[in-house]
């Protein structure tokens, strides 16, 4: 009973109003969703889960799944969703299926592929599935430097742009959200993606914007077809803001398949990154997507050899119809991507990736679902444990490849479009790999706030009170001597215990040399504890059942923690990384669902994730 109680109580915690030392709201959502109207989702089977179906099963209504036909429904609600087309060929083809050939009685699938091959890619006529279609589409592996500089041909030989096409499938998808739009309650967010793949190096966008329908309609989105270059689509931003007034962030992600590009201290023209340049991506992307279905962003067990928690969801498949093998290099990945801003800060004067973190989907199935029991795949038709055999995307990845990830989490002054916008500009903003863990982090500007012990354990009553004032994640503050991180983290009370909270520091020293250390500053007990870290916590799932049957992990954790090694001086970032214990990874429970005995590709187990925005130490910024 005494259980029983705790658990409904924090059961209410989690869903009373979610108000905190920062006042501000707590909410949950995705950023980055495809329906039928992107290309490849279509071309991949979801011919039905358009916009509406998006956002009504974000909201908690249950829908039809496009590809199996099943009535699915989302465990938790969201709080707000962004529906993130592609931007190329938005609409296309769905158009040339519903319209360009429906007198013809398509019928099945295969009519839509073999009108694709013939006339769109002027291949012979086959019935090869979509996948292989898709991946024909896709760029040959080559330099990125050398493949911007020919993308017109590239775009040109993919899928003839439909103008009009696009443009009434724009319109038609603002007037959706719109209609789904319930400030105070539910926030539908117009946004697209910006796909840009030269030479199978993923650069891609998700545009994120405050506009209405009204407004929206004035523009139409950039594309890569445009151009391949981040700076153009920036260009682009920059105009469309002053000459409509619609606030726009672009967020990156698979930042882990850009081929060192994505945080690296060159353009993709090749040349060195310049201190304007830098500018202006400081001012556009304050937020990056670290976790997603093509996997883990955060860091590698190459780049970062001393992280026992590094192998997490690899993803080692390039966006190419012939994958090169898979090299993680220091500019594809978060952390080495924070350090490298610290570098470049050091050369220019300003930090170009001094930027937040979420998670999101990519799912195209029109269904967000970052739920590891309720997760319905990358594409519509890898949904089921028996399709998930299958190549997925291209040639290589199969269905258990994908992760069931993620979600962001947005401290926002009320649930609106423009609150929501300007939490992520503020950077106050995290991620989970899809369980709900509450987690907030700050710096108490207070050398009074006594630490807690090593381990963690509850925070004075009055800690608040003590703290003064406060930087939450994604701020910036003059020093850290003197002063206190606050970490509390609470576990989704439909999901696993904690395990531990992780303080990740990244630091340029005086040489120009850049670092990075963890800190365990916080862990359930009983535990053995080494030294003052603690030991691997036990992997208690269910082998029959997948269920999570032990009684170890904590429902909160916390700590005051004061980082005694900081140099005065010392340009630095910190963030929190909180973990679950292990639970069952869909692939085990796809297995269990076959009669199988393991997962037939992946790990058994996981454990599930939350990453902070960063907060800033700069000794040159006056408080």
């Amino acid at each position: 009973m005494k259980k029983l109680l705790h658990s409904l109580a924090l059961i209410a915690a989690t869903f009373a109003p979610a108000v905190f030392a920062n006042e501000k709201v707590l909410l949950w959502g995705d950023t980055h969703l495809h329906t039928n109207n992107s290309f490849d989702a279509f071309l991949n089977n979801n011919l039905s889960a358009d916009p509406d179906t998006a956002f009504r099963w974000a909201k908690g209504e249950p829908v039809i799944h496009p590809y199996h036909r099943a009535r699915v429904q989302i465990g938790q609600p969201l709080d707000f969703l962004v529906v993130s087309d592609h931007s190329e060929y938005l609409g296309g083809l769905k158009g040339i299926y519903f319209d360009g050939i429906k007198a013809e009685d398509p019928g099945p699938i295969d009519s839509l592929i073999h009108w694709y091959t013939e006339r769109a890619l002027r291949n012979a006529v086959d019935s090869r599935e979509g996948t292989e279609l898709f991946n024909d589409s896709l760029p040959a592996t080559e330099s990125p430097q050398e493949a911007a500089k020919n993308w017109g041909a590239v775009a040109s030989g993919t899928l003839p742009a439909q103008p009009s096409v696009e443009l009434d499938t724009w319109t038609k998808f603002a007037e959706t959200a719109d209609h789904h739009n319930q400030p105070g309650k539910f926030t539908a967010l117009i946004g697209w993606e910006w796909s840009s793949t030269p030479g199978g190096a993923n650069l891609h966008r998700i545009i994120v914007t405050n506009a209405n329908a009204e407004s929206a309609k004035k523009i139409q989105p950039f594309s890569s077809g445009a151009s391949p270059y981040p700076e153009d689509l920036f260009a682009w931003l920059q105009k469309t803001r002053d000459e409509t007034g619609i606030q726009f962030l672009s967020i990156p992600h698979n930042s882990n398949l850009s081929k060192g590009i994505m945080f690296s201290e060159d353009t993709l023209a090749g040349e060195a990154m310049t201190a304007e340049q830098a500018r202006i991506r400081l001012q556009w992307e304050p937020v990056v997507e670290v976790t997603q279905i093509k996997g883990d962003s955060e860091t590698h067990p190459d780049i970062s050899p001393d992280d026992l928690f590094a192998n997490f969801e690899k993803y080692n498949f390039y966006l190419a119809q012939k994958p090169a093998p898979y090299v993680a290099g220091t500019g594809d990945f978060i952390r080495s991507g924070l350090k490298t801003g610290l570098s470049l800060e050091k050369k220019l004067g300003v930090n170009p990736f001094e930027f937040g973190m979420i998670g999101s989907t990519d799912s195209h199935t029109g269904l967000s679902s970052a739920e590891e029991p309720n997760f319905w795949g990358k594409m519509a038709k890898d949904s089921t444990p028996e399709t998930k055999s299958k190549s997925v995307i291209a040639v290589g990845p199969t269905g258990w490849t994908m992760s069931a990830s993620g979600m962001a989490a947005v401290w926002a002054d009320a649930n609106t479009r423009d609150d929501i916008i300007a939490a992520m500009k503020r950077r106050e903003v995290y991620a989970t790999t899809g369980p709900r863990i509450r987690v907030q982090f700050f710096v108490a500007d207070n050398d009074a706030l006594a630490a807690t012990p090593p381990g963690g354990g509850a925070l004075p009553d009055d800690w608040k009170a003590q703290a003064g004032a406060i930087t939450p994640m994604g701020g910036e503050t003059s020093h850290v001597d003197g002063q206190s991180f606050v970490v509390t983290a609470q576990q989704d009370p439909h999901d696993a215990p904690l395990d531990r909270i992780q303080i990740i520091k990244g630091w340029i020293d005086a040489a120009g040399e850049t670092h990075e250390k963890i800190f365990d500053v916080a862990w359930s007990t009983p535990r053995d504890v080494q030294g003052t870290a603690p030991a691997p916590i036990a992997d208690e799932v269910d082998r029959r059942t997948g269920r999570y049957t032990g009684s170890a992990g904590a429902a909160e954790l916390s700590a005051i923690w004061v980082d005694a090694e900081a140099s005065a001086n010392e340009k630095a970032f910190y963030y929190a990384r909180v973990l679950q214990v292990p639970t069952a990874r869909h692939s085990l429970l796809d297995a269990l669902a076959l009669g199988k005995d393991a997962s037939q590709e992946g790990p058994d187990v996981i454990q599930e994730r939350a990453y902070t925005s960063p907060i800033w130490i700069n000794p040159g910024r006056a408080d």
